[in-house]
């Protein structure tokens, strides 16, 4: 018998094991069928969601009992689009604002958060404050009414600012007896933008709130609280009164900004109650490639109270009929008066 060269049977050897673990590879996703999806979902969400023991407090939320209502609706004969909608419906069943699912068609979003509220932002009124020669700084649109009441209008903490366009805004402003941060129907955004115009207007450090990660499958693995501070910043401090006016379209990051100017001193939150979000998004796939993203570490406020349904302003004002017939913003006004007292 001719005997095979040692290189040879190394390979023989190599290929030999590679063939048999081929054979037996798992397969760790489960196949793409409108069930496997479901239960994909139903169980990502069960082990990763945050706000379980919260919701069900709150409002009674028994997420085995949702997947007793909807697993009935589940076919593997049903297409895309009803799959896609009974998912919605499902997770619309948290009332989180943050939990959207994507397909290549669209977004599921819960929108009920702010649609069901009254506005108390007038876009038309509230420009005619602004006028025509405000300044802009990035992000920040800026003006000295005149009363010479200091006004701020932040949009979208998408939109980026520095520390450099903070203290050009502080600076030019320095001389108002008192400002107003207009942060109504500003839906978030990237936070290191809150927490940098928060830190304008402390001098120490200051307590905000907390954070919670996930360490398990089950509702209630949390790691402890981590506390988060409002650090001042080393550029220009507002000094005096400032009034942070909110509606319930403040969401996100914009609700963890509120939260940290709460704890602000010379600073008052008026208007409506945020409209919450206070769980840093996760984001997941299913089988058949849909993403979804949901909220996976819960916020508190200083007192360690969850924030995800929104805060109370120190000061509720609400946006009056009489005064949008006189093309006056309840909200500004009353900042205005407040700020003069």
């Amino acid at each position: 018998m001719q005997r095979i060269p040692h290189c040879l049977s190394y390979l023989l050897v190599v290929l030999l094991t590679a063939l048999t673990n081929g054979a037996c590879v798992r397969e760790d996703n489960p196949v793409d069928t409108p069930t496997n999806n479901f239960e994909t979902l139903w169980r990502i969400m069960d082990e990763k969601y945050c706000f379980f023991s919260y919701k069900a407090e709150t409002y009674g939320l028994d997420w085995n009992e949702v997947y007793g209502r909807y697993r009935p609706r589940i076919s593997d004969n049903m297409s895309d689009s009803q799959l896609f909608e009974v998912l919605c419906d499902m997770l619309g069943e948290l009332r989180d604002g943050h939990v959207n699912l994507y397909s290549a068609a669209d977004v599921g979003r819960y929108w009920s958060w702010y649609e069901d509220y009254p506005d108390n932002f007038n876009h038309e009124i509230q420009s005619s404050y602004l006028g025509t020669d405000y300044r802009i700084a990035s992000g920040l649109k800026y003006k000295i009414l005149d009363d010479n009441t200091g006004y701020i209008y932040y949009e979208s903490f998408s939109s980026a600012i520095g520390e450099g366009n903070l203290d050009e805004v502080m600076d030019y402003l320095s001389l108002c007896h008192g400002l107003i941060i207009d942060v109504r129907g500003n839906g978030g955004g990237t936070l290191t933008y809150a927490n940098t115009l928060a830190a304008r207007f402390t001098n120490e450090r200051l307590l905000a709130g907390y954070i919670m990660h996930k360490t398990g499958t089950g509702h209630n693995d949390f790691s402890t609280p981590e506390p988060e501070y409002i650090d001042p910043s080393n550029g220009i401090r507002w000094q005096k009164k400032a009034v942070v006016l909110t509606n319930r379209a403040c969401y996100s990051s914009t609700n963890t900004f509120v939260r940290n100017m709460k704890v602000c001193p010379n600073v008052t939150i008026m208007g409506d109650r945020t409209g919450g979000g206070s769980g840093m998004p996760f984001s997941s796939e299913l089988p058949n490639g849909w993403s979804i993203r949901f909220s996976a570490c819960p916020m508190l406020d200083a007192d360690m109270n969850h924030i995800e349904f929104g805060i109370e302003p120190d000061i509720s004002v609400a946006l009056l009929d009489v005064d949008i017939a006189k093309g006056k913003d309840t909200l500004i006004e009353e900042a205005r008066h407040f700020l003069k007292q």
